[in-house]
This record gives structure tokens, sequence and C-alpha cells, in this order.
């Protein structure tokens, strides 16, 4: 946020309105929704509502990876999605481009890059699932040795691989900040400061209830992400997990050079409990993951963001990954809440009569998927079918989450087991097995 230059300010919503389409959220999934709406049709009244400021959540303080997967990777999507796999990696590759040349037509200032991704193993387990990786995919490219040192430099890579196409990079405020620029620009009106308290449905539409007025509208979408579901039918399907990040004073030209990283590609490696970081446009390091921390209750609470443990790890693995920075310091830490659902990537649905659609469930691999949330959810809400809205991914639903405290020992449990795997040749115990067998297998 504090490099993100000046953004537009919003207005309070202080009387009643009338619109064809009312969107809740003002994060990139809203953000998404209001301007593919506006783009299918300009003439239709868009209004969107945002409880604090654009961009305030998860949509401003991300990794800023741009992931063409809708499915949260290619082995969590052949578990789940095996017949339509194919046609959604298709898919995901058409949204990655489509965002591409938004940025582009609409000269969004976001540091857009498309620089690929690395993805690394620290375990020789991990060696094998690349090689195997790389065999299914002829598009990308195993590296080992000296040519894996050559791209990225660090002692503790086994081996690598680099996709070039399937991600982009941005900067996560300046992506909301621009994408509520072009909505407002082409029409959309954005309310901030206006927190929705409740939907009332009728044979004439939805009232979209605040404190301070009601918006009558045609059709609702719902993006709200990890905060509670305005319906009740959704308020177990996903939970709240904590992710922290460290970021980087720039480095110099001579600790550049001595990770090389001149491909400036994302990086991730391959442990349950992974990392993620990435260059910024001024060659910070961002350095975030490994701790996906639930808090027994499932509520969103901005003390649970002060975590010392968290960041002291994550300090510890970047020295231990990157020796050869030990002078580095770090400007700024943070952390935030992900909308993890039991299937791990998004789920889609209509409700009143169909004058109501959502998706949620993101699980930290929202960046490029909410734009593809918002056709769907735009498609749902026209009622034609599409080939977006006969995926069995949009059709099917996520299994609930267990009310508590039965949720907290099960996820506990579950994290528990995801460490000892990654410390035991990636072999899953029981616990881990049972889950996958039942549809509610994680794996990061």
């Amino acid at each position: 946020m504090q490099d993100a230059g000046r953004r537009a300010q919003h207005q309070r919503l202080t009387s009643d309105l009338r619109a064809g389409l009312v969107i809740v959220g003002g994060g990139y999934c809203g953000l998404w929704t209001a301007l593919l709406a506006k783009q299918r049709d300009p003439d239709r009244s868009v209004v969107l509502l945002e409880a604090k400021t654009i961009g305030w959540a998860a949509s401003g303080r991300n990794g800023g990876f741009v992931a063409a997967s809708l499915t949260h990777g290619a082995s969590n999507g052949e578990a789940r999605f095996p017949k339509e796999l194919q046609q959604l990696d298709r898919l995901g590759m058409e949204n990655l481009d489509a965002f591409e040349r938004t940025v582009r037509d609409l000269q969004l200032d976001c540091d857009f890059e498309r620089t690929g991704e690395l993805g690394v193993a620290t375990e020789p387990y991990q060696v094998e699932e690349l090689r195997e990786a790389a065999a299914a995919d002829p598009s990308a490219q195993l590296l080992e040795g000296d040519a894996l040192r050559a791209v990225l430099n660090s002692p503790t890579y086994l081996a690598g691989l680099r996709d070039t196409h399937s991600t982009a990079l941005v900067h996560p405020a300046k992506l909301a900040f621009e994408l509520a620029r072009v909505a407002a620009e082409a029409g959309v009106l954005i309310f901030e400061d206006t927190r929705v308290t409740g939907l009332d449905s009728d044979d004439d539409g939805v009232d979209v209830r605040t404190s301070d007025g009601t918006v009558h509208a045609s059709a609702v979408a719902l993006a709200t992400n990890v905060y509670p579901s305005l319906l009740a039918r959704n308020r177990l399907m996903t939970v709240p997990v904590y992710d922290y990040v460290l970021m980087t004073e720039p480095l110099t030209d001579a600790q550049l050079a001595s990770i090389g990283w001149s491909g400036r590609e994302g990086v991730g490696d391959s442990a349950n409990q992974f990392h993620y970081y990435r260059l910024s446009a001024d060659n910070r390091i961002l350095w975030g993951g490994y701790d996906a921390v639930y808090y027994p209750g499932g509520k969103v609470r901005s003390r649970y963001e002060k975590r010392p443990k968290s960041f002291e790890r994550l300090a510890s693995h970047f020295l231990t990954t990157f020796p050869q920075l030990e002078d580095i310091r770090f400007s700024h830490r943070w952390a935030g809440a992900i909308d993890t659902c039991s299937r791990f990537c998004a789920f889609y649905g209509t409700a009143r009569n169909g004058r109501v659609a959502y998706a949620a469930g993101f699980t930290g691999l929202g960046v490029g998927s909410t734009r593809f949330a918002g056709d769907v959810m735009l498609d749902l809400l026209s009622g034609e079918k599409t080939e977006r809205t006969e995926l069995e991914m949009v059709k099917s639903q996520p299994i609930p989450f267990p009310p508590e405290p039965l949720a907290t020992i099960g996820i506990q449990a579950t994290r528990w087991s995801l460490d000892r795997a990654d410390h035991n040749d990636g072999r899953r115990n029981l616990l881990l097995k049972t889950l996958d067998a039942v549809g509610l297998g994680f794996d990061s």
C-alpha cells in the first residue's frame, strides 16, 4: 500500500438506490466482476459496495502471483476434476491471456511481468516429482546442477522446474487500485465504508441492506472472500488461514548478482508447507508462506496478523535459502487471512432463485482466478448455459468444514500431519490418506 501511489477515494452510501447489478466486496473478485459486467453491457447500472476500502484485505497484501491454474495446480486438478482438467487448463490460460490484454489495453499501472514460475525441490523425494511433472508438460524445463544455479543460486535447491508462460507477477495494491479506476471510468458506482448487513429477496429482485441505505438490484454478485457469507449455506464452506510475509530492502547490484535471478521468475518450493517468493519492481524480495495458521474459532481478527514466531521462522528460512544475503535487512512484515475451502480451489453457485451468485474459496490462488470467477458469476446470473457454467468445477460444491470445535481439532491434526510428511520423504499418514479419499485432502 505504501508505494502504490494515491488512490481515488469513494464516498459512503447514504441513501437508497436501484441498480441492475450489485456487487458486494471491493477486492479483485468484485472489481473484475464489475468491470466485466460493464464490458458486456455498458448500459447496465452496476453498484459495488465495500465495507472498508478498495483492496484493503487479501487483494492488497498478497504475493502478486497471477497463475493460469484454476485448480490450485495440476495435481489438485487431477485429483478433483480429472475428466475436465485439460479443458480447465485451456480456460485458465485463456483467462491469463485476457488478464494480460486488459492490463495492456486499459493501461493498468500494476507492474505486470509475464515472468513464468520456478518450482524448486529442496528434499530428495521432491526431485522425482519434478521430473514426472516435466515429463507430463513438454513446455516446462527441468533444471539441475549448474543449469539450475545459473537461473537462481541457492545451496538448498536440488532441482527446479521452470515454466515460462503460465504465471505473471503484479504489484497487488496497484492492481486493486487500477481495477477500481477503470471500473469507475466505465460507469461503476463504487461505495466504500459501506458494510452490507443482509439480503432480502422477492419476485421483484433483491434488496441489499446497509446501515445507511438499501440498493434494490435485479441481480447480486457476492465477492466477500474470507469474510462470513451473506448466505447461511456457505458459512461452513471456508475457513480463514493466516499467511505471513516478509519484504526485504531493495537488493544492491552485488546482492542480486550473488543469487542471479535474471529471469525474475516467481518461485515456490515443493513442500506441503511451502515458501513462495518473488522480486518486486524495485528488486526487493517478497518472502512468504510456510506457516499457514488457523486460529480456534475460525474468526478473522487483526491481532492474528502479529505473530513474531512466524516472522522469525521466515527470516531464518530465508537466510538458509540465500546465505549469501546474510547482511540483508527486512523492511516490512505483514499477514492476512486466506479463504481456504476443502477442495483448494474456488467454488461457485447461485441462490434466491438465481438472482444471487457467489464465488469463494480461492485458497491463496485468487489473483488470476478471480477474473475467471467474475465471468462465471455473470454467466450464472444471465441464466444462459455457457462452457463455464457446464463445468463440473462450477456445478459441484466442496465438502463443508465441520463446526467448532471439530474444525480446530481436524485442521491442527492435518497441519501436524503435513509437517510430518515434509520430513518423511513426503509420505502421507493415515489421516491424510483418509482425507484424500473423502475429498478433504490438503496438499499445502
